[in-house]
């Protein structure tokens, strides 16, 4: 087993491809870009500019495991032991 935090352990190839190519959800990203073009004007109000926070969060932490699983990926091609 790898003693890497980053690697990702238990999901197979193919799931470490479908996580590297994951997006948001099409309605998601429509709302996510909505709310940033209107925050850009100051036209937010209390619980849009909450639901933009959110938003970004979830889109970093999918961000962060698309990272993960690239290079866990990486780690697989390379050959790294315990992957």
């Amino acid at each position: 087993m790898s003693n890497d935090p980053e690697v990702l352990l238990g999901l197979s190839h193919g799931e470490l491809e479908a996580l590297a190519e994951g997006m948001l959800a099409p309605s998601l990203q429509a709302r996510l870009d909505d709310l940033l073009a209107r925050s850009k004007d100051n036209r937010l109000s209390s619980d849009e500019a909450t639901e933009l926070d959110r938003l970004l969060n979830r889109a970093d932490q999918l961000t962060l495991l698309k990272t993960r699983a690239r290079y866990t990926l990486r780690h697989q091609r390379a050959g790294v032991t315990g992957v």
